[in-house]
């Protein structure tokens, strides 16, 4: 077991990990205590959600507008932490890989991964809101005076929600702040900053 924010996080196989829980029909099983009551620790989902983003001008870059597909693989690593507080909830890891297209101001690809740690708010209902943030690695050919290289990181933070439609299955709404840049590995890296609002459906076991 390794230890992370207070979480004990399992060393192990996901794969496994899901095989198991759908063999033996972990479906509604995946709540403490009823839904929107907090999940169990080692709840799995699978996501995948698409929606449009919008750039935003910052320190002289230009706006880059794109369309994004996501597909993530959710892992709630606690026990309900909290319990008793307004922040009673989950820690979760997402794995999250992306792929798109930008159409403004040039036709370019963008495909990439982020590990995004995330929290999950209980709040006693079929929402669950949640919070996150992660780093991880892109390859793009966007240029537009702003990039330079192939291979750019990628810096997310959003916020978003989950809304059950049954036990185990919900509908997801995602806004995220997305930057990408080469640390300035080479230039230009002025950067390029959007807001990417994702909408999609998430099936948990």
């Amino acid at each position: 077991m390794a230890g992370f924010l207070g979480v004990s996080v399992p060393i192990g196989s996901l794969a496994d990990l899901a095989t198991n829980q759908m063999a033996a029909g972990q479906g509604p099983s995946l709540w403490e205590a009823g839904v929107g009551e907090g999940f169990k620790r080692n709840a799995l989902a699978l996501n995948v959600s698409t929606g449009p983003g919008l750039g935003f001008a910052l320190s002289g870059s230009k706006k880059h507008d794109w369309w994004l597909g996501t597909a993530q693989l959710e892992w709630i690593l606690s026990d309900v932490k909290g319990k008793d507080k307004w922040y009673r909830g989950n820690w979760e890891m997402a794995f999250e890989l992306f792929g798109g297209q930008q159409f403004e101001p040039s036709s370019a690809y963008l495909v990439g991964f982020a590990p995004l740690l995330r929290y999950d708010f209980a709040v006693g209902n079929r929402w669950v809101v949640f919070v996150d943030g992660g780093s991880g690695g892109s390859l793009t050919d966007i240029r537009d005076g702003d990039l330079s290289t192939t291979f750019e990181f990628n810096l997310q933070a959003g916020a978003g929600a989950h809304y059950f439609i049954r036990d185990n299955l919900s509908l997801t709404l995602q806004a995220r702040l997305f930057h990408l840049s080469n640390a300035n590995l080479d230039v230009p890296n002025l950067g390029v900053n959007n807001v990417t609002f994702l909408f999609g459906a998430s099936w948990w076991f």
